[in-house]
């Protein structure tokens, strides 16, 4: 006993002499990418780093004076979005985007250094690969966003989870008020005090953000609106449908609206609709998913959150390129617990990753004009996804609905699922093979 829960602790002090290919390779591609943002380096396609040097900084200089960006409809981000934007100014050695792609990597070098950490309380390494291979290859727009930020936060609470729902639950609370998808890192936490900890603690964050600034900065909540007048976005999953329609003759058009390129024309509502409908679907599936789970694994929770930002993600009217960072990181997480499903999806995650860097910022013009081989990249990306978000979906039902009932059924004189949900997760910890921890 006292062997397993050893293998269980997490790493504490020191350097794990065993990662050096990991920091290795972290370096060399983290560098190169901080080369092609900082303009050192010419990487092709479109200039990604725009949105930093001109709308970023255009949005900080209008936070610094106490309001959110007024009536402006490319402001769709939750109040405490404000803070990663903002943030760049306190490096005042810096100008602002070089300050903004340096904290960029500080928060790519975070994520590195809890899932190496966790891989040291007995963890599976494929996690950090999946985070050392995965960032890269999204090209420059990994660090020309806040995404990273955002999904440091996600992973920290992804791991904190593990033993410590509370501060698991402040961490997706402040990190929806970021950009609302962290909060599905709490999706699998187990049924129980753990459950009632973690969300109770995240909705006393996010309310108490939401209101602080509410009172302190007008226009706090206007991304609201803003994000229900967004329609088809041209990567997204439904925009498959206008692509293939321009070639019999469909009569939209491709314009700049709400901040990113969408079809408008006939029918573009309609598409858009099924895409909501798709992701009420998703929604519902989980839901019936939390109620019928009768096992948890020290995993379930990361398979959980994985699958949920995976079903999210595709379904939505609007996939840019910088959500794959979304799912990076909860692919990182799953793929590092030995008692995880998720490892194929995982590297799914990462296959959709490479072809996107293809479609966007190499192929963009071909997938706005809807030419041949941009319709080909996106049919493959938005495939790769649909497929790992089927195989996700199915791996965790199997793993906490079908296969505990299947031995509830076949061992009668074995624990039922009610006890295998109640020895959750401290049985757990000392049966199940070694996972990672919380940072």
């Amino acid at each position: 006993m006292a062997e397993d829960e050893t293998a269980t602790a997490p790493g504490r002090g020191g350097v794990d002499r065993s990662a050096g290919w990991e920091l290795l390779v972290w370096t060399g591609t983290r560098t190169l990418l901080l080369a092609c943002v900082l303009g050192l380096v010419a990487f092709p396609g479109l200039d990604v780093t725009t949105d930093v040097s001109v709308i970023y900084r255009d949005w900080a200089h209008t936070l610094r004076s106490g309001v959110f960006p007024p009536e402006d409809v490319t402001w769709q981000y939750p109040p405490a979005a404000a803070l990663p934007i903002l943030a760049p100014g306190l490096l005042g050695f810096l100008d602002y985007a070089a300050g903004f792609f340096v904290l960029a990597c500080a928060a790519d070098a975070a994520v590195l250094a809890m899932l190496l950490r966790a891989s040291r309380g007995g963890g599976r390494r494929a996690g950090v690969w999946v985070w050392v291979l995965g960032v890269p290859l999204l090209g420059p727009t990994a660090y020309a966003r806040y995404d990273l930020m955002v999904t440091a936060v996600a992973v920290a609470a992804l791991l904190a989870a593990v033993r410590r729902p509370a501060v698991a639950g402040a961490l997706a609370g402040f990190g929806a008020m970021l950009k609302v998808w962290p909060v599905l890192v709490l999706l699998g936490t187990p049924r129980g005090g753990r459950t009632r900890t973690a969300w109770g603690t995240a909705v006393a964050v996010a309310v108490a953000l939401a209101a602080g600034f509410a009172v302190a900065m007008p226009g706090a909540f206007a991304f609201l609106t803003a994000q229900g007048e967004r329609g088809t976005e041209v990567e997204s999953l439904g925009a498959l449908v206008f692509h293939v329609a321009r070639f019999f003759g469909w009569e939209g058009r491709v314009e700049l609206h709400y901040g990113s390129m969408e079809f408008l024309g006939p029918y573009v509502p309609l598409v858009s609709t099924a895409a909501l409908v798709l992701s009420a679907a998703a929604c519902g599936w989980l839901l019936l998913w939390r109620l019928r789970a009768a096992a948890w694994t020290p995993a379930t929770h990361a398979d959980a959150a994985f699958a949920a930002v995976l079903l999210f993600t595709t379904t939505s009217r609007v996939l840019s390129p910088q959500y794959m960072i979304w799912l990076l990181g909860a692919a990182a997480v799953c793929a590092g617990f030995r008692t995880g499903r998720m490892l194929l999806p995982a590297w799914l995650v990462v296959a959709a990753t490479a072809v996107t860097v293809l479609e966007f910022p190499l192929g963009f013009a071909y997938v706005v004009e809807s030419e041949p081989a941009g319709v080909v990249l996106l049919a493959v990306r938005n495939g790769l996804l649909v497929v790992a978000s089927v195989v996700a979906a199915r791996r965790l039902w199997h793993s906490t609905v079908t296969e505990p009932r299947r031995v509830a059924l076949t061992e009668a004189d074995g624990p039922g699922p009610a006890e295998h949900a109640a020895e959750a997760p401290a049985a757990d910890r000392r049966a199940e093979a070694p996972s990672p921890t919380e940072p």
